[in-house]
């Protein structure tokens, strides 16, 4: 064998370790996230929270979806998956919309539909929806529109809203979709597979941070 080749083979036989190795690398503070100072989970339940801060009308938040979701299907029992509406308007239907469907239990029922309704079929405004467009998409799901109205104008929903701007404020989020585990690391990532990447190295790093020592 010659030499050329005998090093090309070694080289070779070396990637998968280096691509396993990379994989392994613990996530870099300040590249991959960014810590929280004083940060908490959207809702504290004793699982470690990956919360999503994202918009229905961004495309990226659209196009994100189905990968999120995907993503929170393989999770052990001892992470959850969150969502959280980026509202910095209180008057902001679509935000109150998830809420409303939240607060009804169909949130399952409405969420990914509201995504397609709105950036594949168009059935749905793009920007400012009244809360009777919103109330007539959930009633084409099968939701009670006067149900979903009310819940979208409760205040309950309201709280939520408010409780939402401060999450989002608190993590210093800066555009959608916005990944942040344990309320404590927001995700920095060119990718929504980078993102995804990270949020599992993250969720890693706390739940060892848990273990007894």
């Amino acid at each position: 064998m010659t030499r050329p080749l005998a090093l090309l083979l070694l080289l070779l036989s070396l990637l998968p370790a280096a691509a396993c190795a990379q994989a392994l690398a613990p996530p870099v503070e300040g590249v991959d996230y960014v810590a929280i100072p004083g940060g908490e989970p959207w809702l504290a339940d004793g699982r470690i929270e990956v919360a999503e801060l994202f918009a229905y009308t961004c495309h990226h938040c659209a196009d994100f979806a189905p990968q999120l979701e995907a993503w929170k299907r393989r999770q052990p029992a001892d992470v959850r998956v969150a969502y959280v509406p980026a509202a910095y308007d209180p008057r902001d239907g679509y935000a109150r919309a998830y809420f409303a469907a939240e607060q009804l239990g169909v949130v399952g029922k409405l969420h990914a539909p509201l995504f397609r309704a709105i950036h594949e079929a168009q059935s749905v405004p793009m920007g400012n929806a009244s809360d009777g467009e919103l109330a007539t998409f959930a009633a084409d799901e099968g939701v009670d529109a006067a149900k979903f109205a009310a819940a979208m104008a409760s205040p309950a929903v309201a709280a939520k809203m408010q409780r939402a701007r401060a999450f989002a404020i608190a993590s210093g989020m800066e555009g959608t979709p916005t990944l942040v585990v344990a309320g404590k690391y927001r995700v920095q990532a060119r990718t929504h597979e980078d993102a995804l990447r990270i949020a599992g190295q993250l969720v890693a790093m706390e739940r060892a941070a848990r273990k007894p020592r």
